[in-house]
């Protein structure tokens, strides 16, 4: 893994110990913030010693900043394999719809922390990490909207940034629903509280939702 944040050492210890430091800041973070954070709480769960924290990062600010790319590249490398293929917009907007209900259930720290970014103090600094992976797709979708559009496949009176836009909203609202407690219970509802045992009901009324708003009848 490649950052700025951490100190060599943590580089040269084995991936069992790293991991293990990684996963226990991620969810010390996510569930509490980086205020009320507790770096004690960290390496208990990481069963080291606080000064053996200390020897990896300099501070628990680069800790944070470590968990946030970790999070970042996660997410990244999950909608590469999917914006890469061949497939059309529609198929791939499915793909990614079905790969945040799998992704968000196996990894739902992650995307606690990613919600949990937003309202940090420290924002300012998180979106250097963070404005990589936004630019990237935003770029991707708008791209992928347009040759949509020229190929006939999507209406030609949209405009293709904006409804980027709306799509990665769409996205994101749904990765926060299947793993954050308010936009859960909000979701429930809706929906209902067996929503959350429904996936195929969920995918398939979001692509009617996308299909009546982008695609040529």
């Amino acid at each position: 893994m490649k950052s700025n944040f951490f100190k060599e050492s943590f580089q040269k210890i084995s991936e069992e110990k790293r991991q293990r430091i990684l996963d226990a800041a991620i969810i010390e973070f996510s569930e509490h913030g980086f205020d009320s954070a507790n770096i004690n709480n960290i390496a208990r769960k990481a069963n080291i010693s606080v000064g053996s924290l200390y020897k990896y990062f300099d501070n628990k600010e680069d800790l944070f900043l470590t968990v946030v790319h970790v999070g970042v590249e996660t997410l990244k490398s999950v909608l590469a394999k999917i914006m890469e293929s061949r497939d059309t917009l529609e198929t791939r907007i499915e793909k990614i719809i079905r790969a945040i209900q799998v992704h968000t259930r196996s990894n739902v720290h992650l995307t606690k922390l990613y919600n949990e970014m937003a309202t940090e103090s420290r924002s300012n600094l998180v979106w250097k990490i963070v404005s990589d992976m936004e630019n990237a797709t935003a770029g991707l979708y708008t791209s992928f909207v347009k040759e949509a559009q020229k190929a006939g496949y999507v209406r030609s009176d949209i405009d293709a940034n904006l409804f980027a836009f709306y799509l990665d909203n769409l996205f994101i609202m749904l990765q926060f629903s299947y793993a954050c407690e308010y936009y859960k219970e909000r979701m429930k509802i809706f929906v209902g509280d067996d929503v959350f045992n429904n996936d195929e009901l969920v995918a398939s009324q979001l692509m009617k939702f996308i299909r009546g708003a982008f695609l040529v009848n």
